[in-house]
């Protein structure tokens, strides 16, 4: 059968083929291999649309084997750790959590060979209404949307930014070394997302404990990708282009309001497709060896409660 894969425009082949060592046929080879592999898996209940493999492959750098690994894990959290993806577009704090704009997917690009920018800014959510895996779940199913949609995204990579400015205790106290630790296996292990950098703006004293401990949890490759910076924005517009930035950061790459409407639309596009996407996931009983067990994947216990925001 036919692999069915959005061809890439002229740009975009040309840097899956410098970064990503992509060929068409290699790409339709690592799609079919996927599916063989999901097909033997006892105990691994995985979407297998082609578009939706092609993430995992490019994503790995067409290293199938490393494409198992982190898709074995995306759907074992699944099972593990089912409050990461819990929270749902129909739960009407979804939609309210979606017009705070405390997340935009900035669609402006300088060239089309740059990275995606994604804008996170925590204080504009509030901590006593969403848990912090609820924040992750809502980021998440953005993702698996860009997965799907987004080609600059995959091939290019993605650039986090996320804007300490007005965040609070309650948000902090939400981030207990157990919580850091799933969001960091998540994010890094299972995760098709190729991360070129993270940039942490308008940093706090506060912050620098968390910090410390999420980056002793980070393998070397991620650690040296992460970036804190002060109040100065004049640093950020150093690593990305004012032009992609939204109105409100400088830039002129749309304002949050808008870039806010186009995803409570795609949102609503996806509503049958993330119903349908609950039902996959891994039934550890009939995993091969030993099961995947929280005690396992996330041993870490204690809280920051001594913090204070000043």
């Amino acid at each position: 059968m036919e692999v069915q894969v959005r061809p890439l425009c002229p740009e975009l082949r040309k840097k899956a083929e410098l970064e990503l060592n992509e060929t068409p046929k290699k790409l339709e080879d690592g799609i079919r291999h996927l599916k063989e592999w999901i097909k033997k898996q006892p105990h691994l209940i995985a979407r297998t649309e082609d578009q939706w493999l092609a993430a995992f492959v490019r994503g790995c750098k067409h290293s199938l084997e490393r494409a198992k690994e982190k898709m074995d894990l995306y759907y074992s959290l699944r099972n593990i750790s089912p409050d990461l993806f819990a929270f749902r577009p129909r739960d009407p704090r979804f939609r309210e959590l979606m017009k705070s704009g405390a997340v935009l997917v900035l669609p402006k690009l300088a060239r089309p060979e740059d990275p995606r920018v994604v804008l996170v800014k925590p204080s504009l959510y509030d901590p006593n209404k969403i848990t912090m895996s609820e924040f992750f779940s809502f980021c998440h199913i953005i993702q698996q949307i860009m997965y799907l949609e987004d080609d600059n995204f995959l091939v290019n990579g993605a650039i986090n930014i996320v804007d300490l400015e007005g965040i609070t205790t309650t948000h902090f106290l939400q981030m207990t070394p157990t919580q850091i630790k799933k969001l960091i296996i998540a994010g890094q292990d299972a995760s098709p997302l190729r991360l070129k950098t993270l940039h942490y703006i308008n940093s706090l004293p506060v912050f620098e404990s968390i910090f410390n401990f999420a980056v002793k949890l980070l393998n070397e490759k991620h650690r040296k990708k992460i970036f804190v910076h002060s109040r100065d924005m004049t640093v950020l517009y150093e690593h990305i282009p004012k032009e992609t930035l939204p109105v409100e950061y400088g830039g002129n790459g749309g304002t949050a309001e808008e870039i806010t409407d186009y995803w409570m639309k795609k949102i609503d596009e996806y509503e049958s497709w993330l119903d349908d996407d609950m039902k996959y996931g891994t039934d550890e009983t009939k995993r091969p060896g030993n099961p995947k067990t929280p005690e396992r994947m996330f041993g870490v216990q204690g809280s920051f409660r001594k913090l204070d925001v000043d």
